[in-house]
């Protein structure tokens, strides 16, 4: 006797579906194998990814319940791509972060700070301490800082040698280009701090020559080793206020539907091809490195995309070996966005790792405790 003919189309659709997001989630796992330049619409699957992993477990279990061998198919698309399931969602509890440091480990911290509160330094006079005292509690011995306003001018709001001097840092990189100063009294830039003796530093500049291109690294010397810290911070999207709301409720502007996604896909494509280019330069300096790396930044970019898996090669990521949850890093748009990032060289133990839950800018600042560890002669 012949299924009613409803549910044999339902059930075409549910197969249908289901091959179709396994294909979707196989392809966004795997973007690092395709040219950004030509095939940089596929970025778009890595951000959908979360999503599509959950998809593909609900059409498993699904599936288990209806007996069917159709179950298959989400199986063999998660065990295919496991590497990108451990990169968004790692399978292990977070332990509580221990503020003591052990003697021999390094604190790395990394965090957009949103211009250091220079806009809202009216409305919010006291946010500009908060985020300096947070800094101190949490007492790193390397902190990147992206999106950094401050300048050496005494009229300016944030007056440098003051944050400096309250930060208590025994070095630091301030790297910038002129032309984007934010006013006569600041710069705009990426400034990288020490606790540890620098030995080196130096400021990159990729091309071409535009926002998002300044990079920087400094050799610290801790104890008998010497480490190279990057700081970067790749290509943003310049979304518009109009931008945001649209992803964030779905709100509109005059123009309408079509105009705004049209402009929101334009900037998507020009920042994915911009991050695959900046990702491949640092990735070139970072392999000319006589000393093992640690890599911290605002990668504007979400877990296995181009830039992430090309700047992560042969490194290990703190948050996937001691991080848990998803544990967003940026706190608009989607809950899914961990876009900031602490790489580091393998020969470095990751003891611990946090997502500090203090929305003291737009993005969560993150924090690890490193070891070195070398193999043994």
């Amino acid at each position: 006797m012949k299924k009613p003919f409803f549910r044999r189309f339902t059930k075409k659709v549910f197969v249908t579906t289901n091959i179709i997001t396994a294909v979707l989630f196989i392809v966004g796992a795997n973007v690092k194998y395709f040219e950004p330049a030509h095939w940089w619409f596929l970025s778009l699957f890595t951000l959908l990814l979360p999503y599509l992993l959950l998809v593909l477990v609900l059409f498993f279990v699904f599936w288990l319940f209806a007996k069917s061998l159709w179950s298959i198919v989400s199986l063999l698309a998660i065990l295919t791509s496991l590497h990108a399931v451990r990169n968004v969602f790692p399978l292990h509890a977070e332990p509580d972060f221990v503020m003591a440091k052990k003697i021999g480990d390094i604190r790395v911290m990394s965090w957009n700070v949103e211009l250091f509160n220079i806009l809202h330094h009216k409305d919010e006079p006291q946010h500009k301490q908060q985020m300096i005292d947070l800094i101190n509690k949490y007492n790193p011995d390397i902190a990147c800082f992206q999106e950094m306003v401050a300048g050496e001018n005494k009229e300016g709001i944030n007056y440098f040698p003051d944050i400096k001097k309250k930060l208590k840092f025994k070095d630091y990189l301030y790297s910038y280009r002129v032309i984007d100063d934010f006013d006569r009294y600041h710069h705009f830039g990426i400034i990288v701090f020490s606790k540890f003796p620098v030995i080196r530093k130096q400021t990159l500049v990729s091309n071409p020559n535009s926002y998002n291109s300044t990079f920087q690294f400094i050799d610290i010397l801790a104890g008998k080793d010497t480490f190279r810290i990057f700081n970067i911070h790749l290509q943003s999207l310049k979304f518009s206020k109009d931008n945001l709301n649209y992803l964030d409720s779905g709100k509109v502007p005059a123009q309408g539907n079509i105009s705004e996604s049209k402009n929101i896909i334009s900037k998507i494509k020009m920042g994915v091809i911009k991050r695959a280019a900046q990702a491949d330069f640092i990735k070139d300096e970072m392999n000319h490195s006589p000393f093992p790396v640690i890599v911290c930044g605002d990668f504007n970019d979400v877990p296995v995309s181009y830039a992430y898996e090309t700047i992560g090669k042969g490194l290990q990521n703190a948050f996937v070996e001691k991080g848990s949850g998803i544990s967003r890093t940026f706190s608009s748009i989607s809950p899914t966005l961990r876009i900031d990032n602490i790489f580091t060289d393998k020969r470095f133990k990751i003891i611990q790792y946090k997502r500090i839950k203090q929305l003291l800018s737009d993005h969560f600042p993150i924090i690890a405790d490193i070891r070195y560890s070398p193999p043994k002669q």
